[in-house]
C-alpha cells in the first residue's frame, strides 16, 4: 500500500507506454462508436431518428434560409422547426438556432453542399484548427519537435470531449482553437491574437472575461484588435443581411434564456454550469442566477488578481480558460473542449518549474494531453512552451 501511495504521490507510475496504450484504447472506442452511429443511419438520421450530427442540423437549416434571402428566419423557433422537419422528416426533434448573426454567412456556405458532405467538411475543418492550436502553431516542420514525435496527435484526438463534439456535430473545436490560438500568440503576434479573440463573438458567452484580462495586463493592442474585429464583423453582417437580422436575434434571446437555459429544454445534464447544477437540484431561477453571479464575480476577481501577479504565463492562460467555462451559465458538454488547452498549460508550468505532490496523478486523471519539453532546454520566457516543446502527454511527467 505504501508503494502504491508513493507512486501516486510522485506520479512515477506514468510511463510513455502506458499513456500510449490508454490513449489508443480510448481513440479506438470513439472511432468504433462513431462508425456504428453512421453505419446504422439512413443517410440523414441515426437509428433513433435524430439528424446525424444532431446540433449541426440547426446550422445547416439556418443556412438554407440565408440562401433564400431570409436571414432572420432562423431566429424564429417555429420557422426553424418547420424547415428542420422538411429536411430531416416530421419526427425530428427541434434544434434551435441560438447564435448571433455572425455565424449566418458560414451557415449559408455549408448549406450549399449536401448535408452529409457539409457535416463532414465542418467537423474535419474545425478539428484541424483545434489540432493546429494544440500544437502551438509550430514553426517550419524541420524545426518543430512535433515532426519527430507525433504522440501528441494521438493524445489530442483521444481527449474524450472530441468524441462528444463529433457526436453532436457541434463547433466545440472552434472556440477551443480560437482561444488557445490567441493565448499562444498573445505577446508574439498581438494583432493575430486580437483577431482570434474577436472571432469568438459568434459565441459571446465565452468572451466575458477576456476584455478584463487584456485590460488589466495592459495588452491594449490585442484589446483594440479584438474590438475592431467584432466591429468589422457587425458591419459586414449588417450590410449583408440588413438591420432586421439584429432585431430578430435580440428577440430570440428571450426564447434561449427562458426555454433552453432557465427551463432546461436542452437537458440539465448537458449544460455544464453552476446555474444548471442549481436548477437540476430543484433550486429556483433567482437562486440559480444568484449563485452563478457569485461564481462569475469570484472567478473575475481571481483572474484580476492572478493576471497582475508575476505568476507564470501558462498558469494565467490556464486560469482564463477554466474561468471562461465557469463564468457563463450557458456552457454545454461539447464546450468542455476548452479544458484541453487549459490542462496543457498547467502541465507546461509543471514541467518548467516542477510538479507538486499528487499533481501528476491528478493531471493524468483529467484525461488531457500535456506538454513535454526538449530534454536539454528550459528557457526562461513563455514561448519555449510552443517552440521547444512537443506534445508528449503524461510521459512528460516521467521526463528527467
Amino acid at each position: 500500500m505504501a508503494t502504491l501511495s508513493e507512486a501516486l504521490r510522485t506520479g512515477s507510475w506514468l510511463t510513455r507506454e502506458r499513456v500510449r496504450l490508454v490513449a489508443f484504447a480510448v481513440l479506438i472506442a470513439s472511432v468504433l462508436g462513431a462508425g456504428f452511429l453512421v453505419a446504422t443511419s439512413n443517410g440523414l438520421n441515426d437509428r433513433f431518428g435524430r439528424p446525424l450530427g444532431t446540433d449541426f442540423s440547426n446550422v445547416y437549416t439556418a443556412g438554407t434560409y440565408v440562401l433564400e434571402g431570409d436571414a432572420a428566419a432562423p431566429f424564429d423557433p417555429h420557422k426553424q422547426y418547420v424547415r428542420e422537419q422538411a429536411i430531416f422528416g416530421p419526427d425530428t426533434q427541434f434544434y434551435g438556432w441560438h447564435y448571433p448573426p455572425f455565424f449566418l454567412g458560414l451557415a449559408a456556405l455549408l448549406a450549399l453542399m449536401p448535408y452529409a458532405l457539409a457535416l463532414a467538411l465542418w467537423q474535419a475543418a474545425t478539428l484541424a484548427l483545434y489540432l493546429w492550436a494544440m500544437c502551438g502553431f509550430p514553426g517550419p516542420a524541420k524545426e518543430s519537435p512535433l515532426a519527430k514525435d507525433r504522440l501528441w496527435l494521438l493524445l489530442a484526438l483521444a481527449y474524450p470531449a472530441v468524441f462528444i463534439n463529433l457526436g453532436h456535430g457541434h463547433n466545440g473545436f472552434l472556440p477551443a482553437a480560437l482561444i488557445a490560438g490567441a493565448l499562444t500568440q498573445l505577446d508574439r503576434r498581438p494583432l493575430l491574437a486580437g483577431i482570434l479573440i474577436g472571432l469568438i463573438a459568434y459565441k459571446p458567452q465565452f468572451g466575458l472575461l477576456v476584455p478584463l484580462v487584456l485590460g488589466l495586463s495592459g495588452r491594449w493592442r490585442v484589446f483594440f484588435a479584438a474590438a475592431a474585429t467584432v466591429a468589422a464583423l457587425a458591419l459586414a453582417v449588417t450590410l449583408a443581411f440588413g438591420v432586421d437580422v439584429w432585431t430578430a436575434f435580440f428577440a430570440s434571446t428571450k426564447f434561449t434564456r427562458s426555454v433552453v437555459l432557465e427551463q432546461g429544454g436542452t437537458g440539465w445534464y448537458k449544460i455544464q454550469s453552476v446555474f444548471s447544477w442549481v436548477r437540476m437540484w430543484g433550486g429556483d431561477i433567482p437562486l440559480a442566477y444568484a449563485i452563478q453571479g457569485a461564481v462569475t464575480l469570484a472567478v473575475a476577481a481571481a483572474l484580476a488578481w492572478l493576471w497582475r501577479t508575476p505568476a507564470s504565463y501558462p498558469l494565467k492562460a490556464a486560469a482564463l480558460l477554466i474561468g471562461t467555462v465557469l463564468a457563463t451559465p450557458y456552457v454545454l458538454d461539447y464546450d468542455l473542449m476548452l479544458l484541453a488547452p487549459a490542462i496543457a498549460f498547467i502541465a507546461a508550468d509543471g514541467v518548467a518549474r516542477g510538479f507538486a505532490p499528487w499533481e501528476k496523478t491528478l493531471l493524468a486523471g483529467s484525461g488531457y494531453c500535456r506538454w513535454s519539453p526538449a530534454r536539454s532546454h528550459r528557457p526562461r520566457s513563455f514561448p519555449w512552451a510552443y517552440r521547444s516543446c512537443c506534445w508528449d502527454s503524461l510521459s512528460c511527467c516521467a521526463a528527467p
